[in-house]
């Protein structure tokens, strides 16, 4: 044979190469012809072709570990069954995998003195349809045509990615951290391993001593990890070399991380990377393919027809004809190769297929038509016209395989999917919909693909943190809308598992929630609210059975993930109404007869409901605060004390009376009901007096002489002062008030805005707040956002500073470090709006309002509260002003008296004649307070009485405050009810009530 010049190191005898094929450093293994070749692996010692035919042609090295190059051994050749081809073949140290065309994986022992020719199917497999391979030093993988992945081999550094430190697995076995990812890739370095998802999401685990997971750190992983660097990058394929790896983008990019000691990453230097960098010499050309060796990597670069390699060169690997390392990538020049073709422009017709080894690089020439692309097959997907097919036909076998192609079959369309983030899931969740509507025609498919998701369900709790791991979440409570027992069950097991994830994952979850367009995120909000109400009508069915409540008090599952959706719901702006959230059955349960304060189901239902509050409309958080309230009232009260404390004060002294009195009060005592005597005013108060005590002191507190509150006269509210009272606790004592207010079911009508319930819920306050306390300012503000000219802004001469009064003058305060000197333009507006909010609501107030929450904490010592929205709290605290006089006359109930009686119609012709002003003093005569309750004129009842019952010497109305009772003489016509109310009304503004 003649002797010919290799392409790149030194010239090595032997037969000329195969048409298709160049091999460097050149190698005697070719001693034959062996035709169109379809794929070849070279890995450490051992070398193998498949040809057009199937078969598969082995070469192995001396010994472990040596160059296949050195005393070659003779080709083997293995065949398959007859009829059956071999589609790719992959090895690792210790043995070779073959894969068929029908996805079958074989595999042979390799012990450098032979290759055993019988074939030997993997167990553990199964009749899965294999689509991929990929091998390590001593570990391999498979992907099934369902996309789950298989891997088995050594496992000293998580390589087999099925956590935790376990023992070698030898028989292949599922990753289960990545169910339900729909996977394009899979590569194996010496000991670890990556996988690449169709929407170009990367995960790694293994071995990460210089950083070749790209995760930023050296620490081994044993469970495939999200390679959040990577995110954005639409990644199509990767590659692993012993100790680094490379990835392609979809824009033709190459990134590379890991160990760099031969320059193998390509940044021109030898330095480990531990995140992934691009390549920035490639920048200007579209890789197409990326191949690693042990020490070097290789690129091919279609476009341009060109080969480029860097790293390792110690064995001639990078064709350069030199035996040293390579920091960049550099065109390899395979012009020499012989074949006129090249020079011919066969570029257009062929395809280069780059191939590293251990210590070598091989290019194999394919035709386009015929790519070695195409070996690598797609993963299964459900079409939609198949669906139909598929729904009638009830092989149970068919549809669990099916099923486990669900979270592939359904992506965004085009490259929408690659854009999968925390922002956005990838998927097409209409035709989700869609495939759920029509499995749900057929029960038997539906029982089906219910017991899919029932042997899918273990898996989910080892799902790796990423978004495209945990969209299966937003797909399957879809698939599980039928209202059935075990849809229903395994809903709820869908709801665990979510709670159990990890803190971040949840997070990603709760963003892809938050992405959802609004249909399909109330269609998700229906099912876990109607799960939730299935839970709470079982507890209810419980204790009319006196079935022992389980004493383990956390809410059941569906309702924690219901209030998780309500939070997500609150911080993208009520997407979906409140209301869909709510669960009428708690009523029911709150309003059950009561058991004892200490047996379990009450006990139960407090630490429940308190969980889960979205579930309750504010009728039923306010049975729920009251009888917390009562409850610890019981506890306090219990057995020998009065459940009451009286306050005793002077009407006219009433705020330094009152100041007094909580001054001079127990922590404890405020968990009693009070009670208010007022000195020279005969009565029990039953209620009345005790709502006349916080109407006038509100009213007091609030006047501008008492210095206590800033008074906004565009809005007519207040918000605390910044200047320091005379009295330093006052607002520890004014919170004291609301407390007590709240504590004891009464209004505390103070003009607050809805601000202050916004900072007592820890809801973040803007500039819609400031609106509503100073309109001005607010609108000014609004101005300098919505301002479009440079030079408009910049002639207001605004900076970080706001005007602060201080002992009667104006002082400037600046809102960041050195504020005075930064400008407010274009660019930094929002921050200056913020800051200003800031500064009105939080900074300048910090601790007047620490003294009002603390006083508030003492008056009102249930936690329960909290479960009020700022807008309920608010209706709570100060009542409302939406008055409704027909509801009014609506809701009246009579005693002795008939709704058609003389006497009752007058009065109502009376009632409705007056002016709006005196309306609201009758309202105010009532009941104590001229506000309305939280839940509105709706809920407000009260009794008109005859005279003649209650007290027959009163000639004129008689309110009895405590029961919302009206005493009315009989045969009154309405001259005469006319006066009797002026006179009853001017009587009651003496005490100063009006």
């Amino acid at each position: 044979m003649p002797r010919r010049r290799a392409p790149c190191h030194g010239a090595i005898s032997g037969a000329p190469l195969p048409p298709s094929l160049l091999f460097f450093p050149e190698a005697p293994f070719f001693q034959e012809d062996l035709g169109t070749l379809r794929q070849i692996s070279c890995k450490r010692g051992c070398l193998s072709a498949v040809k057009n035919d199937g078969t598969v042609v082995v070469w192995v090295g001396a010994e472990e570990g040596g160059d296949p190059q050195s005393h070659p051994r003779k080709p083997r050749r293995i065949k398959l069954e007859k009829n059956v081809k071999v589609n790719s073949v992959d090895c690792e140290t210790s043995h070779l995998l073959i894969l068929s065309s029908e996805g079958k994986l074989s595999e042979h022992s390799v012990d450098f003195q032979n290759v055993k020719s019988e074939p030997r199917l993997l167990k553990g497999l199964g009749d899965k349809q294999m689509v991929q391979i990929a091998c390590g030093n001593y570990h391999s993988m498979a992907l099934s045509k369902g996309g789950q992945l298989f891997s088995w081999g050594q496992n000293d550094y998580g390589q087999l990615g099925l956590g935790g430190k376990m023992r070698p697995a030898w028989v292949p076995r599922r990753v289960q951290a990545l169910d339900g990812i729909p996977l394009a890739r899979i590569a194996a370095g010496g000991y670890h391993s990556m996988a690449v998802s169709l929407s170009g999401s990367v995960y790694s685990w293994g071995k990460n001593a210089f950083g070749q997971l790209g995760l930023g750190h050296t620490e081994d992983k044993h469970s495939p990890t999200y390679v959040k660097a990577l995110e954005h990058k639409k990644t199509v394929f990767i590659s692993c070399g012993g100790e680094h790896t490379a990835v392609l983008t979809k824009d033709g990019l190459v990134c590379t991380f890991g160990a760099g000691c031969y320059g193998q990453l390509g940044h021109n230097s030898t330095r480990n990377e531990l995140f992934p960098r691009f390549v920035a010499e490639l920048f200007g050309v579209r890789v197409s393919e990326v191949a690693c060796g042990r020490w070097h990597t290789l690129v091919y670069v279609e476009d341009l027809w060109k080969v480029y390699a860097f790293g390792s060169g110690s064995q001639g690997q990078l064709g350069n004809g030199r035996m040293c390392d390579q920091l960049i990538p550099l065109p390899v020049d395979f012009a020499e190769k012989g074949r006129k073709s090249i020079t011919e422009g066969s570029a257009s017709e062929e395809k280069i297929k780059v191939i590293a080894g251990d210590n070598q690089s091989i290019l194999l020439f394919l035709k386009k038509k015929n790519s070695y692309a195409s070996l690598n097959q797609t993963l299964a997907r459900i079409e939609e016209e198949e669906i139909d097919k598929w729904v009638s036909d009830l092989d149970s076998n068919k549809i669990q395989y099916k099923f486990q192609c669900i979270t592939h079959s359904y992506l965004s369309s085009q490259d929408e999917h690659f854009r999968t983030s925390q922002e956005a899931a990838g998927i097409n969740m209409s035709a989700v919909l869609l495939f759920s509507d029509k499995i749900a025609k057929n029960p038997e498919v539906c029982t089906e693909v219910t017991n899919a998701v029932k042997k899918l369900a273990p898996s989910l709790r080892y799902s790796a943190n990423s978004p495209e791991a945990l969209r299966v979440f937003l797909i399957l409570p879809v698939i599980l809308r039928k209202k059935d027992h075990q849809s229903d069950s395994l809903l709820s097991q869908l709801a665990q598992i979510i709670l159990d994830l990890e803190t971040e994952d949840r997070q990603i979850l709760e963003s892809l929630w938050s992405s959802l367009d609004i249909p399909f995120f109330k269609d998700l909000v229906d099912i876990y609210q109607r799960i939730s109400r299935v839970k709470i009508y079982s507890i209810i069915e419980q204790t009319r059975n006196s079935e022992m409540v389980d004493t383990y008090w956390n809410a059941p599952s569906p309702l924690l993930i219901l209030q998780v959706l309500y939070e997500v719901n609150s911080r993208t702006g009520f997407k979906i109404q409140e209301r869909n959230f709510y669960v009428p059955e708690v009523k029911e349960m709150l309003c059950a007869p009561k058991l004892s304060p200490t047996q379990n189901f009450e006990q139960y239902t407090f630490q429940v409901v308190i969980q889960v509050p979205c579930i309750l409309d504010m009728e039923a958080k306010i049975l729920l605060h009251n009888l917390d309230c009562v409850l610890l009232n019981w506890m306090s009260s219990w057995p020998n004390l009065s459940p009451n404390i009286e306050l005793i004060v002077r009407r006219q002294y009433l705020v330094q009376d009152t100041w007094m009195c909580l001054r001079n009060m127990k922590a404890n005592q405020f968990l009693l009901f009070f009670q208010v005597c007022f000195i020279g005013e005969p009565g029990i108060d039953d209620g009345g007096p005790s709502q006349e005590f916080f109407t006038i002191l509100g009213r007091e507190l609030c006047a501008p002489e008492a210095q206590i509150f800033q008074l906004f006269e565009e809005s007519h509210l207040i918000w605390f002062s910044s200047q320091v009272p005379s009295e330093e606790d006052v607002h520890f004592l004014i919170g004291n008030i609301f407390g007590m207010a709240l504590y004891n079911k009464k209004i505390a009508a103070f003009p607050f805005p809805l601000a202050l319930f916004k900072k007592m819920a820890n809801v973040p306050l803007t500039l819609e707040d400031l609106k509503e306390l100073s309109p001005i300012e607010g609108r000014c503000l609004q101005a300098v956002l919505d301002e479009q000219y440079d030079d408009i802004l910049e002639s207001l001469m605004l900076d970080f500073t706001v005007l602060k009064e201080e002992g009667g003058c104006k002082v400037s305060v600046e809102l960041k470090e050195n504020g005075a000197n930064i400008p407010v333009t274009k660019y930094n507006r929002q921050e200056y709006v913020d800051a200003y909010v800031n500064y009105i609501f939080n900074d300048s107030v910090k601790e007047q309002f620490k003294n009002f929450m603390d006083g508030f904490s003492r008056g009102c010592q249930t936690k329960k509260w909290n479960v009020f929205l700022p807008t309920e709290l608010r209706l709570l605290l100060l009542g409302q002003t939406n008055y409704n006089w027909e509801q009014l006359e609506k809701n009246a109930r009579y005693n002795g008296y008939e709704k058609s009686d003389e006497t009752i119609r007058n009065f109502w012709a009376v009632f409705h004649d007056l002016p709006e002003e005196k309306k609201k003093d009758f309202l105010a005569f009532l009941t104590g307070t001229n506000c309305i309750p939280g839940l509105g004129m709706e809920t407000f009842k009260f009794t008109i009485s005859d005279a003649r019952k209650e007290d027959p010497d009163k000639w004129y109305p008689v309110a009895c405050t405590c029961n919302r009772n009206l005493i009315l003489p009989r045969y009154s016509s309405q001259d005469v009810l006319r006066e009797m109310f002026l006179f009853a009304l001017e009587h009651y503004e003496k005490f100063g009530l009006s």
